[in-house]
């Protein structure tokens, strides 16, 4: 590997974790998957069916009708939402070099990061939150699997398809800690070094537009909404391979 690539590739892990660090820190981020789930699945449940559903999993006692209703008002909540938050503003071209992560970032990914947790809780996975209630590294792992999985990433895909194997065994995600390893580097190096292209907004589905334009809610609009249909489309996928085993 040359030293210019090798470069490249730190450079794109760093801008990643700065911008998963600083959004994870956002309120709205932290989502209780007990307190979401009790009150998403009232609307359809039976106090003893939200009981085994917290204790279990929502795919348990909610038709994939009902999960589907659920899971497109979380999309319509946090898409009005990211849209309503995005300032009119110009970003200065080389601010992934500045070290600093603008507030339009921040929220657009605190906002995929919350609809993310509440649909795969929705979907039936565990907490990613460890025993004292906190995201650990584990937890941010898991987080940058699948924002590249909503990006498009490939190799996201492949990986998540091998954590919910595990996940369909056992109450919590335990995945090899090399393995996640390797996978979370490689995905968060991609994700990084795409969010420096200026070619890369032309895309749909990706990222904010960054470079030298402004940000209107009519293009976060149309970035995330993609981001989020395809992160459905995938756990749907992932849906028919647990749902199986149940």
């Amino acid at each position: 590997m040359s030293e210019e690539k090798q470069e490249k590739q730190e450079k794109g892990v760093s801008l990643w974790n700065k911008v998963l660090s600083t959004s994870v820190n956002l309120p709205l981020v932290k989502v209780d998957r007990d307190e979401f789930l009790t009150k998403e699945l009232s609307k359809f449940c039976t106090p003893m069916e939200v009981i085994t559903a917290l204790n279990d999993s929502p795919l348990k006692v909610l038709s994939k009708k009902e999960i589907d209703k659920l899971a497109n008002q979380c999309i319509s909540y946090h898409l009005t939402m990211v849209c309503g938050t995005s300032a009119l503003m110009g970003l200065p071209g080389g601010w992934w070099m500045a070290g600093t992560i603008p507030t339009d970032i921040t929220q657009f990914y605190g906002h995929i990061l919350a609809l993310m947790q509440k649909l795969i809780y929705l979907y039936g996975w565990p907490a990613l939150t460890n025993v004292n209630n906190q995201l650990d590294d584990e937890s941010l792992n898991i987080m940058t699997l699948f924002v590249g999985a909503m990006m498009g990433n490939k190799l996201a895909v492949e990986a998540l398809t091998k954590v919910v194997t595990q996940v369909s065994k056992n109450a919590s995600i335990k995945i090899s800690e090399t393995v996640l390893a390797q996978y979370t580097v490689k995905i968060a190096q991609w994700i990084g070094i795409n969010m420096t292209k200026e070619g890369f907004a032309k895309g749909v589905g990706k990222v904010l537009p960054l470079v030298g334009a402004p940000i209107s809610a009519t293009i976060t609009y149309y970035t995330f909404r993609p981001m989020a249909r395809r992160l459905k489309k995938h756990l749907d996928e992932l849906y028919d391979m647990r749902h199986e085993g149940l």
